[in-house]
């Protein structure tokens, strides 16, 4: 498969509940995958930050509107369309369905891979269709995705319960993680990663703090281990104005080098 894993920074918090400030995290973001106290090396030898290894599409300029929807769509679809694979950087949660959007304009059949605390499954949040507690239900009443896997959830209520029976959802939450279950993907895999997914011991800078979840080991193996081939991801939800010493943003970065070297050993 080819492609040069992309950075693209998706500025956007509009559609956030209880704290906004994630629109804040793309550049804090780039800043430390680029910071000369990491090394850029990732696993299996990859030179992430060297030649033919992560190439960046900037920001895009994002209104705190639903117009911005269109343009996040657009742009995903853009750097496909140039040659590579998007690894967008949040922004809050609600800007997966869009580049899932894009995506699905010229990949499919899309399986999803989403890390987080919470479903993200709700019909509706606080009155919006659209907001950050609500984009894999988009995704999947739209058919953009075949099969959607969630692994860390820890918050799981009767609503989203009721919607994931209903979209056919694979739920590996923190008891079934603990037990050994583990997601297995085939195919054309999109991954998206909600820094919350994480226990905020080791990623704090996010709005939504919940206790008892993954490790970043236990992360970057998932992203080692993938099944499938993975053709964008996205990390979202880091809050620069909830982080501690930049300990999340760190974690951030590492995961996108991660991703990055898995999209590079995936092209050759």
């Amino acid at each position: 498969m080819s492609g040069a894993p992309t950075l693209i920074g998706l500025p956007y918090d509009a559609s956030s509940s209880f704290l906004r400030g994630s629109a804040g995290a793309p550049p804090l973001i780039r800043a430390a995958i680029h910071s000369p106290a990491a090394n850029g090396w990732a696993h299996g030898l990859r030179d992430v930050l060297g030649e033919g290894g992560l190439t960046d599409a900037g920001d895009l300029a994002l209104p705190p509107a639903p117009e911005a929807r269109a343009l996040i769509e657009a742009g995903v679809a853009a750097v496909i369309g140039g040659g590579g694979r998007p690894i967008a950087l949040g922004g809050d949660h609600s800007v997966t369905y869009p580049a899932v959007r894009g995506v699905s304009r010229s990949i499919a059949p899309l399986t999803i891979l989403h890390i987080d605390a919470h479903a993200d499954l709700y019909d509706v949040f606080d009155g919006d269709r659209h907001s950050h507690a609500c984009p894999f239900a988009r995704i999947m009443e739209e058919g953009l995705a075949v099969r959607l896997v969630q692994v860390g959830i820890r918050t799981m209520n009767r609503h989203q319960r009721g919607q994931a029976d209903r979209f056919g959802v694979e739920v590996i939450d923190m008891a079934a993680w603990l037990a050994g279950t583990r997601p297995r993907t085939s195919g054309k895999v999109y991954l998206s990663i909600d820094l919350d997914g994480l226990d905020p011991a080791f990623a704090p800078g996010v709005s939504h703090q919940e206790p008892g979840g993954l490790a970043t080991r236990e992360v970057l193996s998932l992203i080692q281990e993938l099944g499938g081939g993975l053709v964008g991801a996205d990390v979202v939800e880091y809050n620069p104005d909830r982080d501690v010493g930049g300990m999340t943003a760190t974690v951030a970065a590492k995961i996108v080098k991660e991703i990055a070297g898995r999209m590079m050993a995936e092209a050759g």
